[in-house]
């Protein structure tokens, strides 16, 4: 059987002429392009430079006509160092990097051992710094406002433990959002007093307004935080997080983000959200190295919210109010933390649009061909401002659990984990997440499988499943 993990528009032809881009714009493609590039490319490998030859001979397209250009993907693809006896489409789980940042995560790791530790921190801390300025930039927040975790777990629990709440108060999230999440809410639930509020999500959801409208429903009085994911990791619905955080904020809410899939694969500005806190995986859609993530707070929340280690002393920094405080958590090691310096690189050399659009494209290239079928089920919208690059889909009397192992047994597609609506055992599903490295043909082969199942059911032993996993 296959391994278990953590996680359980196509874009229509434009017939308009194409829309150059004036000189200064071109100009802020270059500077933004190369504003970090500079981080990997000493390295000299042919394929970042490829990427970036690539990118400059598509920069009078516009993102979704880029999205489209397979000549530019092309290039992208050989930048990565993925196994192709095999069709991946488990990116949700964390992302491979390209070549360029493994490389570097191992250059890190050779300078780290070369000396005295305490000699190497040192320096390291310093680039650290670098990296941390230019994650801010592209995150659009101050560099003192983020700290460098290890995943969104990590970031989002030491909100989640951290923030005063009294009995009776009542947390407000939904039924998609993380499990992991769910259950630091429930240990507080029990210990506390404290009360969790789960909104059941509509399958799929036809508006934004329905999104919104879950959260303003189950507002109370007693209301004092929401947990809202920015795409949630079940179905990769896209919530309005700007639109949630004005509700919130209307009644005095603070609102925690989790980002785990969002940085990377969306193109946005947390400034634009007005969110208090935001957590997300780097080694995700980023494609930074594995164990790598950040945690954003509003500057006037920091003094609040202790680390989920206990109170930090440092004569470093002011353990009250910078975000530094977050961040320690004993010796560990700082190359893959480096690292995300030339994950930047490699992101800014394509461009956050044009990745986010062809991200897009991907997933509704299967999804929009999946969907014309009588007997399957995409439960996630193909709208572009209600979904990226993960979705849901299922097949009408067929186990998702049954469906993902055969997939991998029989067909070697990775995708994720069976999941379930509880409300309703009809909607059942197998999360699929391309990446920028996934071929057309790999997407067709799987629509295949599916198609093929459709019409003719699972073989045994995969079509004895019993209930999908939770």
């Amino acid at each position: 059987m296959r391994p278990q993990n953590e996680e359980n528009d196509r874009l229509e032809e434009n017939d308009r002429p194409v829309e150059r881009p004036n000189a200064m714009e071109r100009r802020h493609f270059l500077k933004t392009a190369g504003m970090t590039a500079g981080l990997a490319t000493f390295l000299g490998p042919a394929s970042f430079r490829g990427v970036e030859a690539a990118v400059s001979e598509i920069s009078d397209l516009t993102p979704q006509q880029a999205a489209r250009d397979e000549g530019l993907w092309s290039e992208v693809k050989q930048a990565f160092t993925v196994n192709r006896s095999l069709i991946n489409l488990d990116n949700g789980y964390t992302c491979p990097s390209p070549r360029v940042v493994t490389e570097a995560v191992v250059r890190y790791i050779w300078e780290q051992e070369q000396g005295p530790y305490g000699l190497y921190v040192q320096k390291a801390r310093d680039q650290e710094s670098t990296v941390k300025r230019s994650l801010a930039r592209l995150f659009g927040s101050s560099p003192d406002e983020i700290a460098l975790v290890r995943n969104t777990t990590e970031a989002l629990k030491t909100v989640l433990y951290g923030i005063p709440l009294n009995p009776g108060d009542e947390v407000l999230t939904t039924t998609h959002d993380y499990s992991s999440m769910v259950s630091a809410l429930r240990n507080r639930e029990k210990q506390e007093g404290i009360k969790l509020v789960q909104a059941p999500v509509p399958l799929p959801a036809q508006s934004l307004d329905d999104l919104v409208g879950i959260f303003e429903r189950a507002i109370t009085p007693k209301t004092r935080l929401i947990l809202v994911s920015h795409i949630t990791y079940t179905t990769g619905q896209v919530f309005p997080v700007r639109r949630i955080c004005d509700l919130a904020h209307r009644y005095g809410i603070e609102v925690v983000v989790d980002g785990a899939h969002a940085v990377g694969q969306l193109d946005f500005k947390v400034s634009e959200l007005g969110c208090d806190y935001y957590g997300t995986s780097l080694h995700k859609w980023l494609s930074a190295p594995k164990g790598t993530g950040m945690l954003y707070m509003k500057r006037d929340h920091v003094e609040k919210i202790e680390p989920l280690y206990g109170p930090a002393r440092s004569r470093r920094y002011n353990p009250r109010t910078s975000m530094l405080k977050y961040e320690s958590v004993g010796t560990l090691s700082h190359a893959p933390f480096l690292a995300i310096g030339e994950a930047l690189a490699f992101h800014n050399a394509i461009g956050s649009k044009r990745k986010e659009e062809r991200l897009r494209y991907l997933k509704n290239h299967w999804a929009e061909r999946l969907q014309t079928h009588p007997r399957i089920q995409v439960y996630t919208p193909t709208a572009p401002e209600m979904s990226c690059c993960i979705a849901g889909v299922g097949i009408d009397g067929v186990d998702p659990t049954g469906m993902r192992d055969y997939l991998w047994d029989e067909h070697q597609i990775q995708t994720s984990r069976g999941r379930y609506d509880r409300t309703d055992s009809s909607r059942r599903w197998v999360r699929i997440s391309s990446n920028l490295y996934t071929t057309l043909p790999e997407l067709d082969y799987f629509c295949d499988v599916m198609e093929d199942v459709a019409s003719k059911g699972l073989p045994e032993p995969y079509s004895g499943y019993g209930p999908a996993e939770d």
